[in-house]
């Protein structure tokens, strides 16, 4: 009896710092991943950067380095980048576009590969929306500013037997929403995939990408 009970006692201590270790509030914000191009070399795309398509390359202005997609041709292109993931993580990155007369650039951020997730700004709809692959799911009022740094934040965690995404997006100089902005329920577990950023560059001018990072949520 005296062996049996100290096992469980063992075994209760080991599932009780198993669960402090797994709920520790010092896991959530945990950063799996960052890339703010500052020790990129210019005119190349990082080695652990896949480009699905697009001539993005390392560029430089007023002493800041950034990922940069061309302003033609007029089509849509991205990159994976970090480590395959599920769900709990969110993905952020600050991204600057301009419009030209009255055409405007779409860009933002994804998650679970290139057919997962994406948050993306698309001013001419004055508009930001969640992407299911190349379906918009969910759309909400939004409001971007041509010529300025914009901050993205999507995130995918489990809720019960669900999923949620949720996104927010803001000009950098503003105050971070509290709230998620928009979200999209999801019954289906998402699949395994790489972060991405993408972009339009309807305009016709650059789209510039920085400060990349990917947490634990």
């Amino acid at each position: 009896m005296n062996e049996r009970s100290n096992m469980k006692k063992s075994l209760s201590l080991v599932l009780l710092l198993l669960l402090a270790l797994w709920s520790s509030p010092a896991e959530a914000g945990k950063v799996l991943y960052q890339n703010d191009f500052e020790k990129a070399v210019l005119d190349q795309v990082p080695d652990d950067f896949l480009v699905l398509d697009g001539d993005f390359a390392v560029k430089q202005s007023d002493g800041n380095k950034f990922l940069e997609l061309p302003g033609s041709p007029l089509d849509t292109f991205g990159i994976l980048f970090g480590s395959s993931t599920n769900a709990g993580i969110c993905v952020s990155a600050r991204i600057y576009g301009t419009s030209k007369g009255r055409r405007s650039p779409s860009f933002g951020v994804g998650l679970n590969g290139a057919g997962g997730y994406k948050l993306k700004a698309s001013p001419a709809k004055n508009a930001l929306e969640i992407y299911k692959g190349d379906v918009s799911a969910a759309s909400v009022p939004f409001n971007w500013k041509s010529g300025s740094w914009t901050m993205f934040r999507l995130r995918v965690r489990p809720a019960g037997d669900a999923w949620k995404v949720e996104g927010k997006a803001w000009v950098q100089t503003d105050p971070e929403p509290k709230e998620w902005m928009i979200l999209l329920d999801e019954k289906t577990p998402p699949h395994d995939g790489r972060p991405s950023i993408w972009g339009s560059p309807y305009s016709g001018t650059p789209i510039r990408f920085d400060d990349l990072a990917v947490t634990i949520e």
